[in-house]
């Protein structure tokens, strides 16, 4: 039994590589699906006055026991790099709450 992941986007419209790359890190998570269910990943593009944009990248994990599970977020200048440390965060968590390879 897979996972599944939904994303959202704020503050931008998104696009194909972004959702290409969120597609590559998830695969990252699916050794871990006896203990999750489900993912949301929510990328906002944040804009401060002088017009620079920072994304932040933050996952809630869904287990199959319909808990929640959130991650830190990850925020970088480059979407992608905030999508690497937002899943990179996942990983290290579920791997430090004992479920490496489950």
């Amino acid at each position: 039994m897979g996972i599944g992941m939904q994303i959202v986007y704020l503050g931008f419209a998104g696009s194909a590589p972004i959702e290409a790359e969120a597609g590559a890190q998830f695969v990252r998570l699916e050794r871990f699906w006896k203990i999750i269910s489900g993912c949301h990943l929510a990328i906002e593009a944040l804009h401060d006055r002088a017009g620079h944009v920072m994304y932040d990248a933050r996952l809630d994990l869904i287990t199959r026991a319909n808990e929640l599970i959130p991650v830190r977020h990850c925020r970088n200048e480059d979407a992608h790099a905030a999508l690497q440390g937002a899943f990179d965060a996942a990983e290290q968590q579920l791997e430090s709450a004992g479920h490496v390879g489950a």
